[in-house]
């Protein structure tokens, strides 16, 4: 297995430091406003990174953090009348309930910073005993000319980054790149008592400090979107690495942003598209397909066009399952489609999960397999085999409903199976209004009849909200 790794700038071969076993860490949210699909692309894409590699023997223990303490959602609960814990409280809620509708798997650790302050405290006192930071007037920053190759993982140079953006605007600090791991408490604001006063966590120590705790002082994988490469990450690495003296990840791993009209979707420009309005008008899986069908690390554009695009491949794809149900040839092939499916799988995947050229895979698979039917040369056997390879791949990728590998039978489906029945004994014995009042029925229910010289097929589709 290869991935690329945003340090090195390469592919390189992933070895977790344990046999079988990887330590992840992605960065959440700072939860002061609802989850956008910008957000979205990126968790979901862990999400098939953390599936596939469970799937593919290692046991994955995923941290991923929640920052419910930061100026923004200060400002927010302030303007609201409301504590920020409240604020951050409600909206960590609806972060979780966004990650289970979008068929995340939950991450064995979603911690809090503000459930971590005795940690982070420690972690600063450490960082000034080993002279890495220094106090102002009850704040504390990191002096980033106490490290070497600051600015490694984003490429740019020190003298880069002094003059650049992004950077904390404070005239007390002795360099203008060195940046915050405790700030003053300002009246009326939150806050925790500590060595230097009251005040409370800069924005990357927290990171550092819940990281280490749940997964240990070197982490397999650390991941986020691209926009946290600088200044985020860049300052968890000279932090930690100065905490511990060790390497703090082996692996970086950066998903791609989403853009809206060419902008970058973002809360502060205020383009963005909340994931809960999205699943009123999608299900989850249309929604995965639609990142699934890109590379993770790639910029991507949003569009409703392209959802309903996805949408509709979502559906293809479900119907090339039901057809594959549908068949009743004892004679023929298939299985070395399903063979095919299943190692060219595992080849995209192992290449940095390319989730696009699954994707790309399936649809190809897929309509050969339609084709050997159309030839009668697809058996029962071989058309199981098929779904069965599919299903597999889709307990990684979750870009189909469950139903569409499932056949016209058992308790579920004898209301089904018994319609299609007595519609065709109508059509023999030419009640061909009786027909096709059951098709109607049949569609009303979500299941459209192809009259074919084999026989009835079937396919599942979207029931009518209308």
């Amino acid at each position: 297995m290869k991935v690329y790794d945003t340090m090195s700038r390469e592919k390189v071969p992933f070895t977790p430091q344990k046999d079988r076993e990887v330590r992840m860490y992605v960065c959440g949210l700072t939860v002061y406003d609802e989850m956008h699909v910008g957000h979205a692309k990126s968790f979901v894409s862990f999400d098939f990174i953390s599936r596939y590699l469970r799937y593919s023997g290692y046991a994955v223990k995923l941290v991923i953090n929640i920052t419910d303490v930061d100026d923004k959602i200060i400002k927010r609960a302030n303007e609201a009348g409301i504590s920020p814990l409240q604020l951050s409280s409600f909206y960590s809620s609806s972060f979780l309930r966004d990650i289970d509708g979008l068929l995340i798997e939950r991450a064995t650790f979603y911690p809090r910073a503000s459930q971590h302050i005795p940690e982070i405290i420690d972690m600063i006192a450490s960082l000034m005993e080993k002279g890495y930071a220094y106090e102002i007037d009850g704040s504390v920053y990191f002096d980033i000319t106490k490290t070497r190759n600051y600015g490694r993982l984003s490429g740019q140079s020190p003298d880069m980054i002094m003059s650049g953006a992004r950077i904390e605007v404070d005239e007390r600090k002795r360099n203008p790149a060195d940046f915050a791991l405790w700030k003053s408490a300002r009246e009326g604001e939150i806050s925790w008592e500590s060595p230097w006063g009251r005040g409370r966590p800069g924005w990357h120590i927290e990171c550092s400090a819940m990281s280490m705790k749940y997964l240990g002082q070197t982490l397999d994988i650390h991941g986020g979107g691209e926009d946290l490469i600088f200044p985020h990450h860049e300052n968890e690495i000279q932090q930690s690495e100065a905490y511990t003296g060790k390497r703090f990840s082996n692996y970086w791993i950066h998903v791609g942003l989403l853009n809206l009209s060419g902008q970058k979707m973002s809360k502060s420009l205020n383009n963005f598209v909340t994931v809960s309005e999205l699943l009123k008008r999608y299900c989850p899986q249309t929604l995965r397909l639609y990142f699934a069908n890109s590379l993770y690390r790639r910029q991507s554009e949003f569009s409703f066009e392209l959802l309903d695009e996805s949408d509709q491949a979502r559906r293809k794809l479900e119907n090339y399952m039901s057809d594959l149900l549908s068949v009743q040839t004892e004679t023929g092939g298939g299985e070395d489609i399903a063979s095919s499916i299943l190692s060219s799988f595992a080849e995209y995947m192992d290449d940095d999960f390319n989730t696009h050229g699954v994707i790309s895979l399936l649809f190809t698979k897929l309509r050969e397999a339609r084709r050997r039917m159309e030839e009668g040369t697809l058996s029962l056997k071989g058309a199981s085999s098929i779904v069965s390879a599919v299903r597999e791949i889709n307990s990684v990728l979750l870009i189909m409903k469950d139903e569409s590998f499932t056949q016209l039978s058992g308790s579920v489906d004898s209301e089904v199976a018994e319609l299609i029945e007595r519609r065709e004994e109508a059509r023999k014995s030419r009640r061909f209004e009786e027909a096709d009042a059951i098709r109607k029925r049949l569609r009303d229910m979500g299941i459209v009849l192809e009259d074919t010289p084999e026989g009835v097929r079937w396919k599942r589709i979207e029931r009518s909200s209308g």
